[in-house]
C-alpha cells in the first residue's frame, strides 16, 4: 500500500476538514482542555475564508474552521515553514474569528472562545518543549487570564515518541502527522489498532486520489522545496550582509537589519517566481508571509 504525507494541504484538508469525527478527535487531543465536559462533541464546519464585513478590510484563508454546539471556534492551520509574520497571522485570524460573532447591538457575553491550533513543520523556539500554550495573561500574576483567545504551537520536527499515558491520543495523532509519508510501506499497528487514527490512515491511500489531485500533490511539495531553499539563502545573505554592517555600525544591530533585509527581498523574489507561476495569492502569502495587496503590486 502506497501513502501521502498527512502534512500536504491536499491530504491536511481532506483528513481534517471533511470527517467531523477526526477534526473531533484531533481536538481534544491537542487542545489544553482540563476536564472532560470541556471536550468537543461535535462540530459544524464554517467556511475557511474568513471574509471581512467591511470589503476594503482584509481578507484571509485557513485549512479549517469549525464550531461545536456551544459556539466555540476552532482553527487549525498546517504551516509548513516558519516566518516571522505568522504569529501575526494567526492572531489575525483568531480575532477576526473573535469578533466576527456579534452583530451591531449583540451581548458581549455572547462571545465565545477561539482556539487556534497550528502543527508547524519547522522550529521558531530555543526550548526543548514542542508543545507551546500562549493565553492572555497578567504579566506579575499569570492566573489573572482575559479569555477568549487561545493559540497552540505544535513543532513537529521536536516531536518524539514517549509513552505519555495520560496524552495518549495526542502521541498517536502525532506520531500519524510525522511518521507516515510516501516511503511508508508498513504503517504502525500502534496506530492502526486505534479505530480514529486507522480512518485518518486509510484517507492518505494513493488509490483515493485522481491523477490531477496527485499531479497537485507534487506541486505542492515542489512549491515547499523551493521556498525552504530560498529562505535558507536569504537567512544565509542576511547573516552575511549583517556581520559586514555589524563592523560598522556594531554587530548586533547590523545582524538584526541585515537578516531582516535579506528575508523581505527573498520573500518578494520567491513571490514573484510563484506568481509567475501562476500560484493563488492565497497560496503565495501563506508560504511567503507577504500581505494580499503586497502581492498584487508584484
Amino acid at each position: 500500500m502506497r501513502y501521502l504525507n498527512p502534512k500536504a494541504d491536499l491530504t491536511f484538508k481532506k483528513v481534517f476538514g471533511e470527517h467531523p469525527d477526526l477534526v473531533i478527535s484531533f481536538l481534544n487531543a491537542l487542545l489544553p482542555f482540563e476536564k472532560p465536559e470541556e471536550e468537543v462533541r461535535e462540530v459544524e464546519y464554517l467556511n475557511p475564508e474568513l471574509v471581512p464585513r467591511n470589503p476594503l478590510s482584509k481578507d484571509s484563508i485557513v485549512d479549517v474552521r469549525c464550531k461545536d454546539r456551544v459556539g466555540r471556534q476552532f482553527i487549525v492551520e498546517m504551516q509548513m515553514m516558519w516566518t516571522s509574520a505568522y504569529k501575526q497571522r494567526v492572531l489575525f485570524n483568531a480575532s477576526k474569528a473573535y469578533v466576527s460573532q456579534l452583530d451591531a447591538g449583540d451581548d458581549y457575553e455572547l462571545l465565545q472562545p477561539v482556539y487556534s491550533l497550528n502543527l508547524v513543520n519547522d522550529t521558531f523556539s530555543n526550548q526543548e518543549a514542542y508543545y507551546h500554550d500562549y493565553r492572555i495573561v497578567e504579566v506579575e500574576e499569570t492566573s489573572e487570564v482575559i479569555e477568549g483567545l487561545r493559540f497552540i504551537f505544535v513543532e513537529l520536527p521536536k516531536f518524539t515518541p514517549k509513552n505519555f499515558s495520560d496524552k495518549k491520543m495526542q502521541v498517536l495523532w502525532l506520531r500519524y502527522l510525522t511518521e507516515i509519508n510516501e516511503k511508508t510501506i508498513e504503517v504502525s499497528p500502534d496506530l492502526l489498532n486505534n479505530p480514529e487514527i486507522c480512518k485518518a490512515v486509510t484517507q492518505l491511500e494513493v488509490s483515493a486520489f485522481t491523477e490531477a489531485q496527485l499531479l497537485g500533490y507534487e506541486k505542492f511539495w515542489d512549491i515547499v522545496s523551493t521556498a525552504k531553499t530560498t529562505i535558507s539563502s536569504a537567512r544565509h545573505e542576511g547573516l552575511k550582509e549583517g556581520r559586514a554592517k555589524g563592523l560598522e555600525e556594531g554587530r548586533a544591530k547590523g545582524l538584526e537589519e541585515g537578516q531582516a533585509k535579506g528575508r523581505t527581498e527573498e520573500r518578494f523574489r520567491m513571490a514573484r517566481e510563484m506568481k509567475s507561476d501562476g500560484l493563488p495569492v492565497e497560496t503565495i502569502s501563506k508560504y511567503t508571509g507577504l500581505s494580499l495587496e503586497e502581492i498584487g503590486t508584484l
